[in-house]
């Protein structure tokens, strides 16, 4: 018997709407309404890039242009709404979903403990104690208020003195919890001081069981459709195994449905969905024309294979390869109109010199980049000046370059 159809058109719609980037980018952008887009994307990833804008504004910007930094810090550092942890890599997270950390923190624990030590090749475990006394003692600290008699070496962030170790594993483990960056150099306190307590109580952590029942379902929940791999990335807590346990116990209940999605190319994939997945608004919904500016870690793209296939669109960040060797350059955005990744831009932001400059765009193979498709640019380009700190946007020469 052969499986549902979900057309590639409307599997886009469907993507796209649970990434919240199908409705017209508007609304308030702070407080509980911000909280309420994190909320539903279920974390922000954090990066310190700052090319254009930080990965989190940028993520944040492009489905609430009146975003602005400072709300996302307030929320964080003051109103104590969101927590910082590790998904597939470090994000902001609401802090109503503390207690599905646990599962986490305990991995981590055990998983850390033998790979730091293997990785750092020093004894961080002797300092636990101690710099845990520290920040009991002191108050918030960050990595240089530790250690201050250990030495430092100069072979670049990955390479931590023990005290810098321990403190990331006692936040890693749970023992602390980040309350801000200064800069982007985290800050740590103790857990009981960041964390409201009914949060961090032992009684409400999940055992393995219900956590990966709250990791598969809210996952799906903002995919519309996924494989066990996907779910189990998502957060990136559990195992491609146990999301398959999942799935296969959900199906024989009746729970979900194995769907095949159509690819890019008009491939077929089969995915797990919701049974009333053929009824979702979603899917005949038609996203804004409006062009937008993408960071390269927005969650719509984290999974660069899904994006690929649902896509076609095949994007590497080249930050870590060579400059003789980058195809495209450092830190390029992907742009996206509609239902469709059109293009690819490479630009930053130059302070000092007040401007915004676009070094190069690469139009997507069988994207005609006319007029109508640079206007749309350059209107989404004037949004986002003030994010990027400049009032002006210039183009280099020779900067639209042939489709990819």
């Amino acid at each position: 018997m052969s499986r549902p159809r979900l057309n590639n058109k409307a599997a886009r719609r469907l993507f796209l709407a649970r990434h919240l980037l199908a409705g017209s980018p508007q609304g308030p952008a702070s407080g509980a309404a911000l909280l309420d887009v994190i909320h539903s994307l279920g974390f922000v990833q954090l990066d310190s890039i700052n090319t254009v804008a930080r990965a989190h504004d940028l993520i944040l910007f492009a489905r609430r242009p009146r975003y602005r930094p400072a709300a996302l810090k307030r929320l964080y550092e003051k109103d104590r709404a969101l927590f910082e942890h590790w998904t597939h890599d470090a994000a902001i997270i609401p802090m109503e979903f503390y207690p599905q950390w646990q599962l986490r923190r305990e991995r981590d624990a055990a998983k850390l403990l033998r790979r730091w030590k293997d990785w750092q090749r020093h004894d961080f475990e002797a300092q636990l104690h101690s710099v845990l006394e520290q920040v009991r003692t002191e108050g918030p600290v960050t990595s240089s208020d530790v250690g201050r008699d250990e030495p430092r070496s100069s072979g670049g962030w990955w390479e931590w003195h023990p005290s810098k170790t321990a403190l990331e594993y006692l936040w890693r483990s749970g023992a602390l919890a980040v309350v801000g960056r200064e800069g982007f150099r985290k800050r740590y306190d103790l857990t009981e001081r960041v964390v409201p307590a009914p949060l961090h109580e032992p009684a409400l952590s999940l055992n393995q069981t219900q956590t990966i029942d709250w990791c598969c379902d809210q996952a799906l929940a903002r995919l519309g459709f996924a494989t066990p791999g996907e779910l189990a990335a998502f957060w990136a807590h559990i195992t491609p195994a146990e999301a398959r346990g999942w799935c296969l116990a959900e199906h024989a209940a009746g729970r979900l449905e194995e769907i095949d999605i159509e690819g890019g190319d008009g491939s077929l994939r089969p995915a797990f969905a919701r049974p009333d997945w053929a009824t979702d608004p979603a899917l005949h919904c038609e996203p804004p024309n409006r062009l937008r500016v993408l960071s390269p870690f927005d969650p719509a793209l984290r999974d660069r294979k899904r994006a690929a296939r649902l896509f076609g669109f095949d994007y590497r960040i080249e930050v870590f390869v060579p400059a003789a060797q980058r195809k495209f350059g450092y830190y390029v955005f992907p742009l996206l109109q509609g239902h469709r990744l059109v293009g690819r831009i490479d630009m930053k932001a130059f302070r000092d010199a007040d401007e915004l400059l676009v070094t190069a765009l690469w139009p997507e193979r069988g994207v005609r980049w006319g007029k109508l498709r640079q206007q749309a640019l350059e209107a989404e380009l004037q949004r986002l000046l003030p994010l990027a700190g400049v009032s002006q946007v210039s183009f280099a020469d020779g900067w639209l370059r042939a489709a990819v």
